[in-house]
């Protein structure tokens, strides 16, 4: 969702661009070259003429069950998808000097009401112990000599894609309710606010470690499930979807829904990013009733 996104933004802006692939695919003024994560194998030749990588491999983490296996399936895409960029990195010459990774909020755990700046702790749980390594690996690009940036990305908002889609289905289908309290504090953002972060993070070389990428004012569950089903002309059910039946369900990646992230954007303030959505209603406005047709 989001590479697609930044590969339009990139090429408008003129950028020539490589990606990486598992498979053989073609996207026109692309170079697509070919790696396996897993096997440890990749095409060196994507480094030639490239000054800086965004790394967004990973798998889902909301697809499937987190079994033991999953679990360390999506630890592992993080860490040696990095492992595999940096060792390349070291073995072949190359002008790379930026170095720009996806993370989550969920490197803080469930923290409740406490404002989280990008200075608090790792916090608890399979999630932030995820992030945790995911950073770390990411972190050893500093050994090159990198600018590394680490995106701390929360709930992003983005029409029939990712979390949203997963949230507003039963909303559309009458079935939207809050989940567990409905208090747990839920970091959004928008997708156009997302994709410009990383353009200024590409190209603001002042920018240096983790930045937490979610709107200035985050929401209650309960909040967003309202909004979103305003914005739909849904109702909402007048009560909330109990802890229990969520963890029955979906085990423990129930986690993610039941999380609590108050977190705080002034940092990706301080670095001269000026959010286009603050509040949510107009956000969700802008996805499901748009002016034009989104083209980010």
């Amino acid at each position: 969702m989001i590479g697609t996104g930044l590969l339009k933004a990139l090429q408008k802006e003129g950028y020539t661009i490589s990606i990486l692939s598992r498979k053989r695919i073609k996207i026109n003024d692309v170079q697509v070259f070919l790696w396996d994560v897993y096997r440890q194998k990749i095409d060196a030749r994507c480094l030639d003429g490239v000054d800086t990588i965004v790394h967004l491999a990973g798998e889902n983490i909301g697809k499937g069950k987190w079994t033991k296996e999953r679990k360390q399936l999506l630890i592992d895409s993080r860490v040696l998808s990095t492992s595999l960029l940096y060792k390349t990195m070291k073995e072949n010459p190359n002008q790379v000097k930026d170095f720009i990774s996806a993370s989550a909020v969920g490197y803080y755990g469930d923290c409740g009401d406490e404002i989280l700046t990008e200075e608090n702790e790792n916090g608890y749980g399979f999630l932030a112990e995820c992030c945790e390594k995911w950073e770390h690996a990411v972190d050893k690009g500093r050994e090159l000599n990198l600018r590394v940036v680490k995106v701390r990305t929360g709930f992003v908002l983005k029409a029939g894609e990712g979390a949203l889609a997963a949230m507003d289905k039963p909303i559309k289908f009458f079935a939207g309710a809050p989940l567990g309290s409905g208090q747990q504090w839920v970091p959004w953002i928008h997708f156009k606010d997302l994709i410009r972060i990383y353009l200024l993070a590409i190209t603001n070389t002042q920018m240096e470690g983790a930045y937490n990428a979610c709107a200035p004012y985050p929401v209650t569950n309960k909040t967003l499930t309202n909004s979103i089903a305003k914005a739909l002309n849904r109702p909402v059910w007048p009560f909330n979807v109990p802890e229990g039946l969520l963890t029955t369900l979906l085990g423990e990646m129930s986690s993610v829904a039941l999380m609590s992230t108050n977190t705080s954007a002034q940092k990706l303030l301080d670095s001269g990013f000026t959010f286009n959505f603050t509040q949510l209603d107009i956000a969700l406005k802008d996805i499901y009733h748009p002016v034009h047709e989104d083209t980010a």
